[in-house]
Order: structure tokens, then sequence, then C-alpha cells
């Protein structure tokens, strides 16, 4: 592991809320990775949006509060360029001692689905799209930071534009440096219908390390938003009444001599694309907790407001949760557009991935696909309405059991219900501020 240059190192996993959580080491203490000797408790990636233990949790007290180990996962060391101090960061898997994945790291769930993937000797490629919220958490509300360059202040509705992109040129400019740096696939930069409100895209790429860059990129941006004077949120839904941060996730899958299973040369996909949009929908219901998980994130399934609300699906169609993009047939791929900004990367991909192949094994048949506004079409399946809802079908799932071990649903599920209870605590004009840059 080469630390030259380096200060210190991080070594960091991802608990259930997409938090990393780890330590801060010397340099000369690397070597403690290498020899397998690094070690945290399994509770660490079992605790509450601020890092309190889960009451009750089987991780802790009943447990002993026992250490698994530490195993770097080859995505480091990477530089963290928004420290002043050079240090680099080197995430981590959690494992047994005898070896044995740890069933509650969510990076090791992806790994569960993306293996049986691989024993069908099919390759997912993904990619993401990630809006995010520029923040001046200054004063007792959030608001809008000012634009930089004219000083004047922010109002929204910039969609597409070039100006308001050139104004914030200076963070921008520097967050694509990072992400060249840290070897993350940034492309293009949008400026988004929510005021001081962005999206950078993701290029395509194997799924697993698309999933770890998605984690990766929200933690850089949130730093470098920071050296620059604001906050930068990947909340669901930042203001009442302004546009929600979505996450959409673009996948395709390759056959073992490097063809897509989703093309069949025509314009609709193959029967194994519908097959794969089927169990996605099938799931989508009972997997909303994974696509919004928090209390915020209900705010952003308002019909009309580009996030949807229902399980349906459509070619070319913006109003659907799953999208079937068009262009050349070769490039055929499923779009899943329900989750905000604020959801576990490795919680989402599982979750969509585990769906499609469970569409796929039974055979499954989507309904017709849309047509037009699916804000206006009736009788589909609603996505959970409200937090403690889409807790309780996560929890009765027979589906999500299948695609997640039960000791990681029984921890989601007992993180979840202590965060109800505590955010019931805590004024509503003042949740924000949890929810801000811990998401």
């Amino acid at each position: 592991m080469d630390l030259s240059g380096f200060h210190s190192i991080r070594i960091a996993t991802c608990d259930l809320n997409g938090q990393l959580r780890g330590k801060r080491l010397p340099v000369q203490a690397a070597a403690k990775l290498e020899k397998g000797t690094a070690r945290m408790p399994y509770s660490a990636v079992n605790v509450d949006l601020w890092g309190h233990d889960i009451d009750g949790s089987p991780l802790v007290f009943d447990s002993g509060d026992q250490d698994c180990t530490l195993r770097p996962t080859g995505r480091g060391p990477l530089p963290m360029p928004w420290l002043a101090t050079p240090s680099a960061l080197v995430p981590v898997g959690m494992y047994h001692e005898d070896g044995t994945p740890f069933d509650a790291d969510p990076r090791q769930a992806l790994i569960r689905v993306l293996d049986r993937y691989a024993a069908r000797g099919w390759h997912v490629i993904a990619a993401t799209e990630l809006e995010f919220t520029l923040i001046d958490d200054s004063g007792p509300a959030a608001r809008a930071p000012h634009e930089p360059i004219s000083g004047r202040p922010s109002n929204g509705g910039e969609v597409l534009s070039l100006r308001y992109l050139d104004q914030f040129d200076g963070f921008l400019s520097d967050l694509y440096a990072a992400a060249d740096a840290m070897g993350l696939p940034a492309d293009a930069a949008t400026s988004e219908a929510g005021v001081a409100q962005f999206e950078i895209n993701l290029t395509h790429g194997d799924a697993l390390r698309a999933a770890d860059d998605t984690l990766l990129f929200k933690e850089m941006v949130k730093g470098i938003a920071r050296r620059h004077g604001f906050a930068a949120s990947f909340m669901a839904k930042p203001y009442a009444d302004d546009a929600g941060n979505g996450l959409h996730l673009h996948f395709s899958v390759l056959d073992d001599a490097g063809r897509n299973i989703f093309d069949d040369g025509s314009a609709t996909g193959s029967d194994l694309l519908r097959q794969a949009v089927a169990g996605c929908l099938a799931a989508m219901p009972d997997s909303t907790l994974i696509f919004a998980p928090h209390g915020n994130s209900y705010d952003r399934f308002v019909p009309g407001a580009h996030a949807p609300t229902a399980a349906m699906w459509g070619y070319e169609n913006r109003t659907v949760a799953l999208r079937i993009p068009g262009g050349p047939a070769a490039a055929r791929r499923i779009e899943h557009r329900v989750a905000g900004g604020d959801t576990n990367p490795y919680l989402m991909f599982a979750a969509i991935l585990g769906a499609a192949l469970i569409g796929i094994e039974d055979a499954m048949t989507p309904p017709a696909p849309i047509t037009g506004s699916a804000y206006a079409t009736t009788g589909a399946p609603e996505l959970a309405a409200d937090w403690g809802t889409a807790v309780d079908r996560l929890a009765e799932s027979p589906i999500m059991a299948r695609i997640f071990p039960s000791v990681l649903i029984d921890c989601l599920v007992r993180l979840k219900r202590q965060e109800i209870r505590e955010f019931a605590q805590i004024p509503k004009d003042a949740r924000w501020r949890d929810w801000l840059e811990r998401v």
C-alpha cells in the first residue's frame, strides 16, 4: 500500500445509513490492515443517524459488543482533497474471524447479489445520476447561498443554465479535480430546477465499483462544498416548496460473451428485460425504505414533482418509476428513478439488482408500459406512504428476505424504529440540521 505523501489515513466502512464509520490512523499503522489485525465493533455498522447504539441490537450487549476484522476493499488509498492535511481514505469491509463476510455490512449485501449474477455468467454494468443542493446553513433556517461571482441571491428555476453553472465555477472545478484525483468517473454537470441544485452523472462501469464511486462521490462533494463556505446536501427534500434530490440508477447486464441480455435488436428490448422490470415493480412497495430511508424522504414523493409515487414503467417516460431509455439497441438498459439522494448506495443497488434477478428467476411478466403521465394513471401499487409504514413493509416482506440477509433486515428495522422515536422529540423546523450532511 503506497502511502507516500500522506500524513494520516482513515479506514472506514459504510454503515446502514450510508455514513462512513472508522478510525484515523498514523501512516505507520497501515501495516495493521496488511496483516489483518485492524478491528472495529460489529455494532459500528448498526448505529443511528447520530452514532448512538440501537436499543436491543443483537450486535451490542447480547453478544458482548464483539469486534470484527477489517479488510481493504481494494479502492484505496484514496486522497481526500477537501482536507488541508494530505490524508488518505482506505475503504474496508467487515469480516468474521474465519474470513467470512459479515452479513449486516451493506457492501457485502451487494456483493451477495452480484455473486448470484456471476453464477449465471452475467456481469452487471451500472451508472448513477446524483442530485444535490448547496445550502447556506449559517443561520437559523436553511437558505440558498449567494452566487459566488455576482453576489446575488440564488432564486432557483435555473434549469440547464450555463450562466448559473459558471457562477459556481470555482466549486465545480475543485469538485472535478477532486473526482479525478480519487478516480471517480464524474461526467456531465447540470443546473437543476431547485434553488442551488445540481446534478452530476457518474459514467457506466462495473456495478460494485459504481456503488463504491457513488458513496465516495457523496462524501467528496460534501467536503469540497465546505471548503467553499457552504454545505452540500443530498437530502431528498431540502425545502418543502422546492424540487427534491433524486439518485437514479441505470443498469444493464452482460453475458459471458459480453452481450447485453436486455438487447434483442428491437426498440422494446428482450423478454429478460421485461422480466427484470417485473421483478423491480413487484419489489418496489416493500423496498420503499431502502429508497426513502429518512423522515424527510417522504416529502419528496409529491405527484407531479418528477418523483415516482407508484410502481409503473414505460419507454422514454420520465414520469414513471422505471424508464427504458431510447437509443441504440446494444445500450438497452433500465433506469430506476425512485431513490432519493439520501439513500445508501449499496442497499439501493442490492435492492434493485436483487429484485431484477428475482423477476428473471421467476419469469415474471410486467403490466403494460405506461404512456403519457404516470400521475394521471391509477391502479398501480403505491410506494409506502410514510416512514413507519415503509419500515413495517420491509420487516414483513418475503421478497426482501430473498435479497437481504435476515440479520441486515433486523438491524435496519431496529435502527429506523429508533430514529422514528428520536425524531419525534425534535421540532419539525429543526430536523433539517440533523439530516443536512449525514444523509
